[in-house]
This record gives structure tokens, sequence and C-alpha cells, in this order.
């Protein structure tokens, strides 16, 4: 038996049973004592609050479910953008038969029966159907793949929403068949226009500094934002006049809480390292600042500075590779609060510190030469001889110690003669380089005797 299609009190669509008396009962009672966020869901698409690059008039979105001609899609954002909403409204404009899961509470079985009365329906009357699969980056491989072949076989259109990137989060293939469609986080002032909606709503009154407030905890994000609302106004009507006040609002917000899936992983530590790299220390100590907030790993960030420090900084500032080192050891010695100091430190030192990527570039130079240049023996100089017999083979003869010169340093081939003359490692002139650069020059260019003392 497949999953129940959601019911309304006003009747039901084409593959959908009639709400019995019981249902229409209990449909009633939720809609006066759901939360406020489940009591606004827009009516319709005009009433959806942001995301007008997909749902004003002649938009992309907006144009497709207008005319019912929407194919598989994947609707993509953070929480709280419209999402659930927006496949709801696709029910209301769909003459096709509307089934809808949860990821979280649905397994492979129920996909399968979805797609079984699908294609029951579709062979007996034509009526196609269509799957909104809530928090779709919640199925795993298998389950996923068992959603691959009525999508491609056109027994369903899909819509799965996930607040997670969906290159990460969705099989390729299942990915391939879908149209993306990015949801973005709704601006201040779409914010605004929900929380006074909101107000209105709840037959309340509400401070200007108060909405601001809202706006400024919400983060882009409706439900947030009425969240604290609904809270707020209870609030005020609690041994009050009922006239919301920012004391409500944040008494009503408790914590604040920051979404941290894994691309905000990966956006929020690219943002720390190109500020470093940027050598701006004030947007390097914020993402600092908003990483440890969420509870990432001081170990991970501690590693990342310590390849910052030779990528990106390198010989232009020597010491800058000891610091983070050291920040990395004071991690693992001392552990969080008192940690996030030494990395503090660590991260003005980096942004401060002249920078280069010449070590770096030599090192992807030399490896590309090993990767498709040719495979070059060892020059017979530089031949262990650290064994017995290995001069009757001829390793080591020929080699000469640098020590045995009173400059410390002779002229010699230490790379092999197929790659003679070639050069991997050139120096920039920031900081430090240029001086410790001058004396590899002044030796590769020397044209002097051995034992004739460099200036």
């Amino acid at each position: 038996m497949s999953p129940p299609a959601r019911r309304r009190p006003a009747g039901a669509r084409a593959g959908e049973q009639a709400p019995s008396l019981f249902e229409a009962a209990i449909e009633r009672e939720l809609a006066s004592k759901a939360p406020l966020a489940a009591r606004m869901r827009p009516a319709s698409l005009d009433d959806v609050v942001g995301q007008r690059h997909l749902l004003a008039p002649g938009a992309p979105l907006r144009t497709l479910v207008e005319a019912d001609r929407l194919s598989s899609a994947v609707f993509y954002g953070p929480p709280g953008t419209g999402k659930t909403t927006v496949a709801r409204l696709v029910a209301d404009h769909t003459k096709r038969r509307y089934r809808a899961l949860s990821a979280v509470d649905s397994g492979v079985r129920d996909v399968r029966e979805v797609l079984e009365d699908a294609r029951s329906a579709l062979g007996s009357d034509g009526s196609g159907t269509i799957l909104f699969l809530d928090e779709v980056h919640r199925f795993n491989k298998a389950q996923q793949d068992a959603l691959l072949h009525g999508v491609e076989e056109g027994v369903v259109v899909l819509i799965g929403a996930t607040t997670e990137n969906p290159f990460f989060a969705l099989n390729t293939p299942l990915l391939s068949r879908s149209t993306l469609w990015r949801f973005e986080p709704l601006t201040s002032d779409e914010i605004a226009v929900v929380a006074r909606r909101g107000i209105e709503t709840e037959g309340a009154e509400a401070d200007a500094d108060a909405v601001a407030l809202i706006v400024d905890l919400a983060d882009g994000d409706a439900r947030v934002a009425l969240t604290v609302l609904e809270v707020a106004v209870a609030l005020a009507r609690h041994g009050g006049d009922g006239r919301v006040g920012a004391a409500h609002v944040e008494q009503a917000r408790a914590m604040r809480a920051f979404r941290h899936g894994r691309e905000d992983h990966y956006n929020l530590v690219s943002a720390l390292i190109k500020s470093l790299r940027g050598s701006d220390p004030d947007a390097g100590m914020y993402w600092l600042a908003r990483l440890l907030e969420v509870g990432e790993d001081p170990r991970f960030l501690a590693r990342r500075l310590v390849i910052l420090a030779s990528e990106d900084v390198g010989m232009a500032d020597p010491m800058s590779l000891v610091v983070a080192a050291a920040a990395a050891h004071a991690v693992e010695l001392v552990g969080l609060p008192e940690a996030s100091l030494n990395l503090a430190q660590a991260v003005v030192h980096l942004a401060l510190a002249p920078k280069s990527n010449t070590s770096a570039r030599a090192l992807w130079r030399a490896q590309e030469d090993v990767r498709s240049g040719p495979v070059a023996d060892v020059p017979p100089h530089l031949r262990s001889a650290n064994y017995y017999g290995a001069s009757k083979v001829g390793s080591g003869i020929g080699y000469e110690y640098p020590h045995d010169d009173p400059r410390g340093w002779l002229e010699q081939d230490y790379l092999p003669a197929e790659l003679a003359g070639r050069h991997y490692y050139e120096p920039s002139s920031h900081g430090a380089e240029p001086q410790l650069a001058r004396r590899w020059r002044e030796r590769r260019d020397d044209a002097s005797e051995p034992g004739e003392t460099q200036t």
C-alpha cells in the first residue's frame, strides 16, 4: 500500500482520498495549535517572501510550476528559505498525483511502494505522479538508487529538498537527471516582512527595535524568525501589555544557533585561508571565531595553518612555519578554550607575514617532471657508498664533500644529466626571501676557483 497523499480540508485532488470527518477535525485542531511558521505557510506563489529570482512573475521556476511542466528537480538551500513551501504549492498547481515522503522516516520499501503505485496509475488512467522527498540528502546511496529507475523512466517526477550541497549529498546519476534550483537566504528586508506578517497573524504589536533584533537573529531563516517571534509574543502577553519589545526577543532567543553542515565547513575554512593569504588579520580573526563557535576541531584548524605557513608564506618569512607548528603543539598541550589564544596569535602572524609561494611552486614543478619527465637514474657520485663493495660498482666515486671547501660549498652536479640546467625554485622579492636567495644566486653563478673565499 502506498503512503497516503497530503490531504487538504477543502477537498482532494486527483489520486487522493477525501479526508474523513475525524481527519478533518484533526486538521482543524492542528491548524489552530500549530507553530506560527506552519500557520503562516503561503497559500499562493504571490505570498512567498523571497526567492524572487525563482518565483517572480515570469521567473523560470514559477513559469514551470504554473504551467504544470516542472520536471524532476532538487530544491537546494539553507533552512527556512521556502523549499517545502514551494513544493506544497506545486501540489496545488499540478493535475498530477502528488505524494510526499520524508527521508527522515522513510526507507527503500516506502520508495518502491510509491513507484509501484505510480506505475499502476500511469498504466490504468495515464495519471502522472509527483514525489516530493524532503531532506533527500538523508537518503544513503542504496535508497537514492531505488529512486533512479523511476525518475529515469518518467514513472515519477521527483522534487527533492535538501539543505546540503547536492554535489556532496546526492548520487551523480540522480543529480544529472534533475534540475537544480538554488534557494537563497532571505534578505534583512524580506525577514522584516515575514516578522511583520507574523505579528499581524498573532494579533500583537512590536517595537521597531524588537523587529530589528529578530531580523538580526534570523540569519536569513524565516522559520527561525517566526519561532523567536512566537515565543516573544507569549512572553510579552504573560504579565505585560502584550507589546513585544527587544527584551522579550532577547529572552526568546535563548542561544543563537549557527548552521554548520558539510558545505559550511568547507566554505568557512576556505574563507579563513583566503583571508590570511590576502593579509587581512581582521577577516582572519572573524572566520577563526566563527569556526571555533560552531565547534570545529581546533586540531584541524591548526593543521590548516601549518600548511598555509609553507604554501603561502614560505621563504618570505621562514619563522611562520615555526609559529604555526608551535600553535598546533599548543592545541594538543593546552586544549580549548585556552588554545584559541594560540590559534589567534598564529592567525595574526600569518596574516601580517609577507607572502611567497615559491617553495610550493618549486615542488609542483618538480613533481610534474617526476610524473611526466624521464625517470632518471641517480648519478654515480650521489649514490650511497656506505656499504662494502660500493666503490667496485662506482657508487660514490667522484663525490666532493662541501665541508672540505673553506666556503662550505663547491660547484657540483646534483641533478641527473637528463635534467641538467632545470630550475624549479625561483625566488620572490618578498620579505626575507631576497636576502636568502641572494646567497644562493651568488653561489650558483660563482665562477671562482675552489678555495677562493666568496664575499
